[in-house]
């Protein structure tokens, strides 16, 4: 996740790159005098899919804990290698990994989600929070947050801020009984946990950790994206550019987000979606939260569903490759035919799916299986 700040520029396309970045997020492209040989390279992307896979089954259960920066693996879960250099195997290459490397939460079976490092980036700069109720479609909270890279601890303020925001929209379900009430409602909770989210953020600006790398005149900023589900109302709050969409089973895929970011304000213009998201500036962010941002207010946007389908939040690392939501649509359908609707597995598939394509970036996929409406 990149912000309009100063930044080194990659020599290959000219996108902003910053300090502990392996390539260029827009190109791929190696940062100066951090090139791994080509051994390296290829070993990191074959790892990829089968260590996220194995990472997933090892974390089947829903984290419940605060998720620290621990030290590096001591032994490679792909080769068995026990030397690492700068977080990779000495002898195949493949990351090491660490607990927040990858993980899956699961608090109920339709809800579920996967964050992950991918296969560029030296950290997990993502996270993920979530919270449901038993009963399928009844009542869930969903939030993903995307650490600005470009800033200080970012993997510290995600994390804390996604938590923050999750504790605050469970703390009062009861929205009452009518559904403009309950948009209301759903409404002004978003703005308070966005605004809880942006406390934590702040929080860490005021306890840096000092790890060597760490950019101390940025202070901590990530993005935001939370989703509620209330029966069959939906009710979604953004900052920076994380996504929601709504794929129902009959019926055209939405986007329900609108990004806070220099290329969609090129799309409102008049620029082609293609051109706008390949140019350099494309994910420089307009709004986040952090003690620098000139909003933290999200926007907000509701819809009454009328029949089944899934409700998908992602932070860029997914829809990087797969912007459009009719496109992700059928990525999220054939995926969810071939892992038998389960919404774990989904999202394990939907991060090895990304991964695949490069892993240029952390990759967080949140899903809910929404299927009939409940009855009033």
């Amino acid at each position: 996740m990149a912000v309009n700040m100063a930044a080194l520029i990659c020599a290959s396309c000219g996108a902003e790159t910053y300090e502990g970045e392996l390539f260029c997020e827009n190109c791929g492209a190696a940062v100066p005098g951090t090139e791994q040989t080509g051994a390296e390279v290829e070993a990191a992307a074959a790892a990829g899919a089968d260590g996220a896979a194995v990472a997933a089954e090892a974390t089947a259960t829903a984290a419940t804990q605060p998720i620290e920066e621990s030290p590096l693996a001591t032994t490679c879960a792909t080769c068995g290698g026990t030397s690492f250099e700068d977080g990779y195997c000495l002898v195949c290459g493949a990351p090491a990994v660490r607990e927040r490397d990858h993980w899956l939460e699961r608090p109920a079976g339709w809800v579920a989600a996967v964050c992950d490092r991918g296969l560029r980036h030296r950290r997990n700069e993502d996270a993920v929070a979530l919270s449901a109720q038993s009963q399928p479609g009844s009542y869930a909270v969903l939030v993903v947050c995307d650490g600005v890279s470009s800033s200080m601890d970012p993997d510290i303020a995600s994390l804390a801020g996604a938590r923050a925001a999750r504790d605050l929209l469970i703390a009062e379900p009861d929205s009452g009984p009518s559904v403009a009430g309950r948009i209301r409602h759903w409404t002004d909770r978003l703005t308070a946990a966005a605004a809880a989210a942006n406390a934590e953020t702040v929080d860490v600006a005021r306890h840096p950790t000092g790890r060597p790398g760490e950019r101390e005149n940025s202070p901590p900023s990530c993005t935001f994206v939370a989703a509620v589900i209330d029966g069959p109302l939906i009710v979604t709050g953004w900052v920076g550019d994380s996504r929601a969409y709504w794929f129902p089973d009959a019926g055209p895929a939405e986007q329900l987000s609108v990004d806070d970011s220099w290329a969609t304000e090129q799309v409102l213009a008049g620029m082609p979606r293609e051109q706008a998201e390949a140019a350099p500036r494309a994910h420089a962010i307009t709004r986040w939260l952090g003690v620098d941002s000139p909003d933290i207010e999200p926007r907000c946007t509701s819809i009454t569903r009328s029949g089944p389908g899934w409700l998908l939040i992602c932070s860029d690392g997914l829809w990087n490759y797969c912007s459009e939501a009719a496109d992700l649509g059928l990525l999220l359908g054939q995926t969810a035919r071939a892992q038998d609707g389960d919404p774990a597995r989904i999202a394990t598939e939907l991060v090895n799916w990304a991964n695949a394509q490069g892993g240029m970036d952390n990759i967080s996929v949140a899903l809910a299986r929404l299927d009939a409406v409940p009855a009033p």
